[in-house]
């Protein structure tokens, strides 16, 4: 494995950026160098797409058992590059310990899940209303697939796309984020390559937006543009992608909530909203934003959630007692600290200290919070948790309904199917009974409503965004025509 990577990768070969343009990779926390990229431009744009999509069908039609073995040799691969990845996590990302070994673990979860794919890409037979005829569907490949890459879960959320692409015949382009150009894509181009993948299946071009940006989107090649990241972003990609009937798979921004009901057991409620709140400081689109709690229960959950919360450390997260580290960036940083002070003004009362140091935000919690204050209706992305009365359950639902967003949420109850009966009027994609927001499983479908996303992540659901489907009609019998 590489210990600095300073280089993009194309067609096997690890390669200078053509751009005049660097990228400056650094450490959130401390803010050392990790290192310094050059940028790639068009023109490497398009000798990565043109590699992806000359070698593509050569991979398409290996033999199952090939592919499977490719995706066994790189969770292998991981398994033993684990300190190097879990480093990496560290000191790019700005991950806690706990978080990243998470993150490496739910990585080798999708991998193991993809590697079912080859031998579940199957057709079907099927009946004909024309004498004579017999019909069959083919699933194949959609070709070349774009890769974009987020920040806060980099090597999990790429790995997500990247290897059900794989598994199901395509080959990828990866423009990984300018926070975290490593662990969203170098790092993982570097493990394929040592697991022995043929050189052709993944590419990776780090470059700034600005210079190939749209370009990775609207490029000829790529039949579909996979991304995860902010709404504002998505929004321009489907914009762009619809120009050219492309499709994508957008995960999207959250706005989650957590519905504890009357009849909630308070203290297990507080201990899973702590950490649904505050798992790599509130850096992940299933956060935890707003928990909204009966109004009967709601002073002792108050005080449950801060006595809970106020035992996390926030501090460097090489330490392993730390579990709040840094936020990604400066600007992420005044992003938040706005936040919480418009919510101040806006009447929340604060349970703790507003405290920053360097790009670490302490812990902050607010009751008395209101869906139209800031920390409630925006997507905050920090270590925030706003928390709001209800006077019903039937008032718990509308608040929770009562934003733009639908990606995940919960409900707290002892009553199993009461709890389930609430799920089903959360307009959501993802709802988990006596759990927390935060949950990903590799074999369920993963996505969101309204302005969280399209499409949906993992199992059979991901096969069928990574694959087209074409029907084969056989005229058996000849068949008579009218003219």
């Amino acid at each position: 494995m590489q210990n600095q990577y300073t280089k993009i990768f194309i067609d096997g070969e690890w390669t200078t950026g053509s751009s005049e343009k660097n990228i400056e990779n650094s450490n959130p926390y401390n803010g050392e160098t990790l290192g310094i990229i050059r940028s790639a431009n068009p023109d490497d744009l398009e000798k990565a797409y043109q590699a992806a999509a000359s070698y593509q069908p050569e991979w398409e039609k290996l033999a199952p058992a090939e592919k499977q073995n490719y995706l066994f040799r790189l969770i292998d691969t991981i398994k033993a590059n684990k300190d190097h990845i879990v480093e990496w996590l560290i000191k790019e990302a700005g991950s806690s310990k706990v978080k990243a070994e998470v993150e490496l673990q739910s990585a080798i979860q999708i991998i193991q899940e993809s590697a079912s794919f080859p031998t579940r890409m199957q057709g079907t037979t099927g009946a004909s209303n024309t004498e004579g005829k017999e019909n069959y569907t083919y699933r194949t490949a959609k070709g070349v697939i774009g890769v974009i890459g987020p920040w806060n879960f980099p090597f999990h959320l790429a790995m997500r796309t990247i290897a059900p692409a794989l598994a199901t015949g395509n080959t990828v382009v990866v423009k990984p984020a300018s926070d975290t150009p490593v662990t969203s894509g170098l790092l993982i181009a570097d493990l394929l390559q040592e697991a022995g993948f043929p050189d052709g299946v993944i590419h990776v071009v780090a470059g700034r937006g600005s210079e190939i940006g749209d370009e990775f989107v609207e490029h000829p090649v790529p039949k579909l543009i996979s991304f995860t990241g902010s709404t504002e972003v998505g929004t321009h990609i489907a914009q762009l992608a619809s120009k050219h009937l492309k499709e994508t798979s957008l995960e999207l921004g959250g706005n989650n909530v957590m519905v504890v009901l009357d009849d909630a057991d308070i203290e297990k409620a507080a201990q899973a909203a702590v950490f649904g709140s505050f798992l790599h400081q509130g850096q992940i689109c299933l956060s935890l934003n707003r928990i909204i709690v009966h109004d009967s229960i709601y002073d002792e959950f108050v005080e449950s959630f801060t006595k809970i919360a106020s035992k996390l450390k926030a501090g460097d997260p090489f330490q392993d007692d730390v579990l709040i580290g840094p936020i990604i960036n400066q600007g992420q940083v005044e992003h938040v600290e706005d936040l919480i002070k418009k919510t101040i003004d806006q009447g929340a009362k604060l349970h703790t200290a507003f405290k920053t140091e360097g790009n670490v935000i302490h812990p902050v919690i607010f009751s008395e919070v209101t869906n139209d204050m800031a920390a409630a209706k925006d997507e905050v992305f920090g270590p925030v948790a706003s928390l709001l009365r209800a006077k019903s359950e039937e008032e718990a639902i509308q608040i929770a309904n009562d934003s733009p967003y639908g990606l995940s949420g919960s409900v707290f109850t002892k009553d199993r199917y009461r709890g389930m009966q609430v799920a089903r009027k959360i307009q959501s994609g993802m709802v988990h009974v006596n759990d927390m927001p935060v949950n990903d499983e590799p074999h369920m479908p993963f996505g969101g409503v309204k302005q969280s996303g399209i499409g949906r992540f993992n199992g059979e659901w991901i096969m069928e965004e990574f694959t087209t489907t074409q029907w084969v009609s056989v005229q058996a019998e000849d068949r008579e025509y009218p003219f």
